[in-house]
């Protein structure tokens, strides 16, 4: 029965960990420049989620890597910009807010339906053990 706990459990602690990735893109949206000040544009992250359990029983899910989207840059017009190239453009990252909102309602969602699966199994161990007792 414990099992099936650590299965919610696993789900919530991979949703809260998409969720920072999440919010990480959408908060580094118009980031150009690194901690150093140097022109390195964000490149987007994406969770990738696998199941949990190593020796073929499955556990739930985990976060197996949290992938750097190479290439996902736009160029810009900004002729002014010190990094600007000759024909005055420069990249930005290429992070849609609007699908970074969605996929965060999402995970939110999946949050919130691990909580309720935990609940009733907690609700279906305490009836188990009054029924036992």
């Amino acid at each position: 029965m414990y099992g099936t706990l650590d299965i919610s459990t696993s789900g919530m602690v991979a949703q809260r960990t998409r969720m920072a990735v999440i919010a990480n893109n959408i908060a580094n949206a118009n980031s150009i420049e690194n901690a150093k000040g140097e022109y390195e544009p964000y490149l987007r992250r994406a969770a990738m989620l696998s199941p949990a359990g190593s020796d073929g029983q499955l556990r739930g899910v985990e976060v197996s890597d949290i992938q750097i989207q190479e290439g996902a840059l736009k160029p810009e017009h900004r002729p002014g910009h010190p990094n600007a190239d000759a024909n005055g453009y420069i990249m930005v990252p290429d992070i849609d807010t609007t699908s970074e909102w969605v996929n965060g309602l999402q995970a939110s969602r999946a949050y919130e339906a691990n909580v309720i699966a935990a609940e009733a199994t907690k609700s279906m161990m305490a009836q188990a053990l009054r029924l036992l007792a």
